[in-house]
């Protein structure tokens, strides 16, 4: 066990919380030594999210004592928390986009019924603030029009305006490119240097052995280990994660990459207002090779996902896929393509992969449903559905293995488990994923990225979109980068590096970075 502090700034004793039957925290303890960065990691579902939020008082714990600076405090409400010095930056921002960052800042804080003496005072802080931790933002900026680099940084200052010495961060990195990424962590480090106790609740392990001083690593709702980072590696943390060995590194044989099977060509989709969410989008995709898409969250992957698996019609140019020629003024519909041979796994399991009233049987059919074995007639045939659904699971390790079960009652890593069987059970010529790891545990992003260079190895030519860049670097052959709906660069996968990506996705040239 690694050495704690004597006095530390945070504790945690025994503190249990339950859901109806789900005991989500069981007997955590932790003491959390001031001035240092702390990481708390574990799988989907180990009970992190649930105990910071029950720090920073969104939750009540059943039982147990929190302590702040050696006294013992109740936590009714984050106002209560913030009254003890503690902060939290959620995953996704708590920012009114319309209003200007001196007006955020001061947003719950405002020092009387007239707002210009309390925006006076809150530029001179804001400044300070700046100043001392490198948190420089235009106070005047409107939110809406700042990258997210800097609306991170606008809540960061939120909490060091109301006095947080004590900043919880949850998920920080999961919107920012490496370079932002690497801006928070000496942002991180300056809090720390000043005497500032952070948290920071991450499933990238890279970033852990980074960032942090010591982890702790929680499991089932329990904490299983604490380790000072200097004295552990990922592997370690991977594996007291998961209570097994994980394997970290993906091995891959070089692709063999046949036959160009699907074609974009100057493809352009117009939303709402007239607001060109894709611009002149051109890509092919190749039997036995992966393609990936690398880019900060809202570029425009949801939408080439749409467009390419036949949601929504192209605006402008052309796919060619199957013998079928789709433009604005021929659509195909989804299930148009799926006829053709290609399958989708959505970005969002829950809305538009899965039904979660359904049980695993029904799941494992949607979009074949009317098709034999499982219709006749119009009549669904649940023996048939059940046995192709048994098959599915003991092939692809979805646990527990009932098909009977209702597909919300499994664990995320399980349901996306699930939806990939259905989409690969009549093997693909085109493969589209969405975030095919998105709040999966790390066992099973082991074995879906193992399942995607099956695929590819047996022909199937892949286009997988990801905001984790480890994840695009490991898995792809070709990297595409998207930025502003348009996509800005192809590197092959052998000569791509965080830095080049990271450039890229921001669309900053190199020369420009220096």
């Amino acid at each position: 066990m690694a050495a704690v502090a004597s006095d530390p700034a945070l504790e945690l004793i025994g503190i249990e919380k339950s859901f109806g039957p789900v005991h989500a925290n069981r007997d955590v303890t932790m003491a959390i030594p001031k001035g240092r960065i702390v990481g708390v990691i574990g799988e989907n579902g180990a009970g992190k999210s649930t105990i910071m939020k029950i720090v920073y008082g969104l939750h009540r714990p059943d039982a147990g004592e929190i302590r702040v600076d050696g006294l013992v405090v109740t936590h009714e409400s984050p106002r209560d928390a913030i009254a003890n010095g503690i902060g939290m930056v959620h995953q996704h921002f708590m920012l009114v986009e319309s209003f200007t960052v001196l007006e955020n800042i001061i947003l719950g804080a405002e020092q009387g019924a007239l707002l210009k003496p309390s925006l006076v005072a809150a530029r001179a802080e804001l400044l300070r603030l700046a100043r001392e931790y490198g948190l420089q933002v235009d106070p005047d900026a409107r939110v809406g029009d700042l990258p997210v680099g800097d609306q991170q940084r606008v809540e960061i200052l939120k909490a060091l305006y109301r006095g947080a010495r004590i900043l919880i961060l949850d998920e920080p990195t999961a919107v920012l490119t490496p370079q932002e990424t690497d801006q928070l962590f000496r942002i991180l480090g300056a809090l720390k240097d000043k005497g500032a106790t952070i948290l920071l609740i991450t499933h990238k392990l890279r970033e852990v052995m980074a960032a942090t001083d010591l982890v702790y690593v929680m499991r089932a709702g329990q904490v299983v280990a604490e380790r000072a980072t200097i004295a552990t590696n990922r592997e370690e943390l991977a594996e007291l994660m998961v209570g097994r060995k994980v394997r970290l590194k993906l091995d891959k044989a070089p692709a063999q990459p046949g036959a160009a099977v699907l074609y974009a060509e100057h493809v352009g989709l117009t939303g709402a207002g007239g607001v060109a969410l894709l611009k002149d989008i051109s890509l092919t995709l190749r039997a036995g090779e992966i393609v990936g898409v690398a880019g900060v969250s809202g570029n425009g992957q949801t939408e080439l996902l749409e467009v390419l698996s036949g949601i929504r019609a192209p605006s402008s140019g052309n796919i060619a896929f199957g013998g079928a020629s789709i433009t604005a003024g021929h659509p195909v519909d989804a299930g148009k393509m799926r006829a053709l041979g290609l399958s989708h796994v959505p970005e969002d399991r829950h809305r538009y992969a899965m039904c979660t009233a359904f049980n695993a049987a029904e799941t494992s059919v949607l979009g074949r449903h009317r098709d034999a074995p499982f219709a006749a007639s119009g009549v669904l045939d649940y023996p048939a559905m059940r046995e192709h659904c048994a098959a599915l699971m003991e092939r692809y390790d979805v646990r527990p293995r009932r098909p009977e079960q209702r597909a919300v009652r499994f664990s995320g890593g399980n349901q996306q488990k699930l939806v990939i069987a259905r989409e690969t059970a009549v093997p693909p010529k085109v493969l589209l994923v969405g975030q095919p790891t998105r709040g999966v545990d790390i066992g099973a992003i082991e074995f879906i990225h193992r399942q995607l260079i099956a695929l590819r190895d047996a022909g199937c030519a892949i286009l997988v979109v990801s905001v984790e860049l480890d994840e695009v670097m490991a898995l792809s052959d070709r990297i595409l980068v998207i930025c502003a709906g348009r996509i800005v660069g192809e590197v092959p996968a052998a000569e791509a590096d965080e830095k080049t990506l990271g450039l890229m996705m921001a669309n900053i040239g190199q020369g420009d970075a220096a």
